[in-house]
């Protein structure tokens, strides 16, 4: 696991280094309400591709945040879903989406925010994730 090597000493910046990169929490809020194949993955989120998507999944799973389950009646089938500790991300993400809010609004740039539909198609079943009104507060700034 050469990947935990590289991980900084702090455990602020390990956090930081583990949920870092373009898609991960986007991963990580779309599994939070449940298992998927890698295909539905990419399929809902917008604009990630699939050797992205593989990186980032191998990314969380070598973290332990993912799992990695493949089905021996179905050779092509693999499923991804949380780990504990990747669902111990849940009201971090939460806390995340409240605080980078804040910080448009301060900086008076709560146009420029994104509804949660611009990036993952169709929102996830039951909302999993509590984002707050993630879709109604993002459109009201724009």
């Amino acid at each position: 696991m050469a990947i935990r090597k590289r991980l900084p000493g702090l455990p602020i910046e390990r956090a930081l280094g583990v949920i870092s990169g373009r898609w991960k929490a986007v991963i990580v809020y779309v599994l939070s309400d449940g298992p998927r194949r890698s295909c539905e993955l990419e399929g809902q989120i917008s604009g990630l591709s699939q050797k992205v998507l593989i990186q980032q999944l191998r990314s969380l799973e070598a973290h332990g945040l993912v799992y990695r389950r493949t089905f021996a009646d179905e050779p092509q089938r693999v499923d991804y879903g949380l780990t504990p500790l990747g669902m111990s991300l849940k009201p971090i993400l939460s806390q995340l989406y409240e605080w980078g809010l804040r910080h448009a609004e301060e900086l008076k740039e709560t146009g420029s925010l994104l509804p949660c539909e611009a990036v993952v198609r169709g929102g996830i079943d039951g909302g999993a994730v509590e984002l707050g009104p993630c879709h109604s507060r993002a459109k009201k700034r724009e």
